[in-house]
């Protein structure tokens, strides 16, 4: 029989993997069915063949061989006369078996089918491919960078898939060139023109999350539990987590021996500082440690507006806010309160306090650096140290240091 190749097509199902063969064969056979359909306007009487090791396929029509004469359905029954001339010793009431050689279709409908055929298996490969990636979303995945672009890079994984990591989804420090193999964490599969696009991302908590998993035996025994991951990507991170074991200490074993198990998770954030706290459902306790690393003193809790004013020492401020006021905004991320920090002073209780910023006519600006540098940002925080404690700490002279506490006392004295 002069039958149709499909050697190419089937290649590409064999190429395709988790496509199973019952779905291969199914396709096959509608695809032809179809075909049959057109030509013969109904494919009850047709049994499709597929061979896919070959790489081809057969199509048998089935009729009743009945008398001459006796003909109703031309699909499924056959004259004795036109039978036995295609096997003497056929008799009426058997079943003709007959191979259709495919080119009796036409060059054009078998064209067409083998493009029907190419295009149900490129869908397929792309519903395997959303399935795939669908079913791991929030795992981590390494992929080699195939191009970078501005607005994102284009990644295949090991069979070739692509995949994309926007520039949004990817640490400030970040920087691939072609070749270098990246992890990342699956972050959705969006469907475009009906392909899947696969994006990935690197600054969503779930990666630190699964980093972590990987890290911490625990974690991923069950024996911790990561309650909630704030991040500011490349800048700072908190973690807050809870044993169900008591002989755990949560944060101990995620940190590990001398920072072992972080020291990994941090270089691959690019140097972000990682915070580990142990959970509590004691929100007071839980904005104290969630300020980490500074200490507060005191705190004014208000639940219901989801408040709280907390107060600190002076030196113990900038840490609370951290640089640009990432520290202080992870914390509201992570407690759900909205948090406002006060100095807190036991010359507070005696009157007001100035900025030393108010006093940049007066004093020289490199000289108010350095009075911050050592925790001094206010008036009576430089007051409340005596010359030899400023001149020690404080890389100033005496006679800058007495220049500093005349205009400071002056301006207490006017008040």
């Amino acid at each position: 029989m002069a039958s149709i190749n499909l050697i190419e097509a089937f290649q590409e199902f064999k190429d395709a993997e988790n496509i199973d063969r019952p779905t291969m064969m199914k396709v096959v056979e509608d695809v032809f069915k179809t075909l049959l359909r057109k030509k013969f306007t109904s494919d009850e009487n047709f049994d499709v063949i597929v061979n896919a090791e070959k790489g081809d396929l057969e199509i048998i029509r089935r009729r009743m061989i009945v008398e001459d004469g006796q003909v109703e359905d031309p699909l499924a029954q056959v004259a004795y006369s036109d039978a036995v001339k295609i096997e003497p010793d056929f008799e009426v009431g058997e079943e003709l078996y007959e191979e259709i050689d495919l080119f009796d279709f036409g060059r054009r409908a078998i064209l067409a089918a083998k493009q029907t055929l190419a295009s149900r298996i490129s869908d397929l490969k792309k519903n395997v491919l959303a399935k795939k990636y669908g079913d791991r979303v929030g795992d981590i995945i390494s992929a080699e960078v195939y191009q970078v672009w501005k607005k994102e890079i284009l990644l295949l994984d090991e069979e070739g898939n692509e995949l994309i990591l926007p520039k949004s989804e990817q640490i400030p420090q970040d920087y691939f060139k072609k070749g270098e193999n990246i992890r990342a964490v699956v972050k959705k599969v969006d469907m475009k023109n009906n392909s899947p696009v696969i994006i990935l991302s690197r600054t969503s908590p779930e990666f630190l999350a699964k980093l972590l998993e990987i890290e911490v035996p625990e974690i991923f025994d069950g024996l911790i539990v990561i309650k909630k991951i704030v991040r500011d990507p490349g800048e700072r991170a908190k973690v807050a987590v809870e044993s169900y074991d008591d002989r755990i200490d949560p944060v101990g074993a995620c940190v590990g021996m001398k920072g072992s198990r972080i020291h990994g998770i941090v270089r691959e954030l690019k140097n972000e500082n990682i915070d580990v706290i142990n959970w509590t459902s004691n929100i007071q306790l839980l904005i104290q440690r969630s300020l980490t690393p500074a200490k507060i003193t005191s705190m004014e809790l208000d639940n219901d507006a989801k408040h709280a004013n907390v107060y600190l020492k002076p030196d113990q401020v900038s840490l609370a806010i951290g640089r640009r006021g990432v520290n202080i905004k992870l914390a509201c991320e992570l407690t759900g309160y909205e948090l406002d920090v006060y100095r807190d002073t036991e010359e507070e209780e005696e009157g007001f306090d100035i900025d030393l910023d108010e006093f940049s006519d007066e004093i020289e600006t490199w000289v108010i650096d350095e009075l911050k540098r050592i925790g001094c940002d206010t008036a009576r925080s430089v007051l409340k140290l005596t010359p030899e404690e400023l001149e020690r700490r404080a890389d100033l002279e005496k006679e800058t240091i007495a220049e500093v506490r005349r205009v400071l006392n002056e301006e207490f004295e006017k008040e």
